[in-house]
């Protein structure tokens, strides 16, 4: 991935990357990230909230945001803004998620119709320790996407994330499958399956949602989802806003091609 990002301009050459002309596309309502990257020079904000019933406890979390910035042709940084978990009722507690960043994620030439991108971050114990991870949490990410009929695509993604500090924790992968249907260029809705899998028992989730585009770089969304088995989440339900301001750095990142 070091050795790509050294000549990004090869790699755009061989794939057909977004650019500001483009529609936004994110990460997020669904767990699967988009296999696409943000415009060269433009900077998104992603952002939600999400209301989860886990074991008895009810609790909020927030603002889920993600701050991506095209910094070459098809490569983007990326951070995760800490979320605050706020524990409504229940053991469940109260405080601050990990920061990630560190994130460098670029879209790569792919034939046959499949868009995919490559993910390498770092998370960082700077959360309560209640909430957040032990020790440094460095992964990689493969986020892939193919249409296979008229407005359908199949998308999914593969995670692995390891966990120095906590060596029965690791290696923990995460394979996600989704469904989406698009019925104009401006919504979707999605099906979604997210597994998480290490030495312990799994945690397995079926996700479902969908967003609307109501400009060019503007997007709600909302989803829903809830657990297969006793070690996952009951239920949950989210809704988020997200936004792309194209070429805000134009002195300093550069222009678009």
């Amino acid at each position: 991935m070091a050795a790509l990002l050294t000549r990004p301009s090869s790699v755009a050459a061989g794939n057909s990357c977004p650019t500001s002309t483009d529609e936004i596309v994110t990460d997020r309502p669904d767990v699967t990230n988009s296999s696409l990257v943000v415009p060269y020079g433009s900077l998104q904000a992603e952002n939600g909230v999400d209301w989860a019933v886990s074991h008895g406890s009810n609790a909020l979390d927030g603002t889920n945001t993600r701050l991506r910035l095209g910094i070459a042709p098809c490569t983007e940084f990326l951070i995760d803004v800490p979320n605050y978990f706020f524990s409504i009722n229940g053991p469940e507690s109260s405080g601050f998620a990990d920061l990630v960043v560190s994130s460098f994620k670029l879209q790569l030439p792919v034939p046959f119709g499949f868009e995919l991108s490559a993910t390498g971050g770092l998370g960082f114990p700077n959360g309560s320790g209640r909430i957040s991870g032990h020790g440094y949490e460095p992964y990689i990410q493969f986020p892939w996407s193919h249409e296979i009929a008229k407005g359908w695509e199949a998308v999914g993604m593969f995670t692995l994330t390891w966990f120095p500090s906590e060596s029965r924790r690791n290696p923990t992968f995460e394979p996600t499958l989704s469904l989406e249907r698009a019925f104009d260029p401006s919504t979707d809705i999605f099906l979604e399956y997210v597994g998480d899998y290490d030495h312990q028992r799994p945690t397995q989730v079926i996700d479902t949602g969908g967003a609307w585009r109501f400009t060019k770089t503007q997007q709600l969304d909302f989803h829903f989802g809830f657990g297969l088995n006793s070690s996952s989440v009951d239920h949950y339900f989210g809704i988020g806003y997200s936004f792309r301001f194209d070429r805000p750095f134009a002195g300093s990142v550069g222009h678009s091609p």
